[in-house]
């Protein structure tokens, strides 16, 4: 049986799929636009989406706690069901707290972000020396130390940064992410 007799036999490589795209590039773009539009929105209100995002963050550590809890009802022997449900408990209670009192809750994400944020430049900056000379080495280490700073810099001016720096992350993060489905949705124009 041929392919064009019976659908489900199509071909579902990324050309085809591509190509059953192109006729939605101008949804995409939308899509694409929605997304900068939004982002240009938290970045501008930066302070409202921080606490909308720790917010939404606490609902989802209460979840998870709840869920950590249910699987230590299911574990095998105290040890391990005391863990569980002290874990759930903590979850919840952090949870709980980003709910209650969301700038609270900014403040300690916003810390625990940015001391990520440096460990996080320290450790690819000491594996950038593993890995062999030349560009690729250059730019592990221009990541490493764009790392590292964000990381210092909000670290260095906690705790008023965690007024902001969550809602402008990801404001940031949704202008790109729009402006990467804008491009895709004009590139499948431009190829029809």
């Amino acid at each position: 049986m041929s392919n064009t007799l019976n659908p489900s036999l199509a071909r579902h490589d990324l050309g085809h799929a591509i190509e059953r795209l192109r006729g939605k590039w101008g949804a995409i773009v939308a899509f694409g636009v929605l997304l900068m539009a939004l982002g240009l929105a938290s970045l501008i209100f930066a302070f409202a989406s921080t606490i909308a995002m720790v917010t939404l963050n606490g609902v989802f550590f209460i979840i998870a706690g709840a869920a950590e809890i249910g699987v230590g009802m299911h574990s095998q022997g105290w040890g391990r069901f005391f863990l569980w449900v002290i874990g759930g408990i903590i979850n919840m209670a952090f949870g709980l707290l980003c709910i209650l009192n969301p700038v609270f809750g900014s403040v300690a994400l916003t810390l625990v972000l940015g001391a990520a944020l440096a460990a996080a430049g320290v450790i690819r900056f000491y594996l950038a020396f593993q890995l062999p000379g030349g560009q690729m080495r250059t730019m592990v280490f221009l990541g490493a130390m764009v790392t590292f700073v964000l990381g210092l810099m909000i670290v260095m001016s906690w705790p008023v940064s965690s007024l902001y720096v969550l809602g402008t992350l990801l404001g940031i993060e949704l202008l790109f992410h729009g402006a990467g489905w804008a491009a895709f949705g004009i590139g499948l124009r431009a190829h029809k």
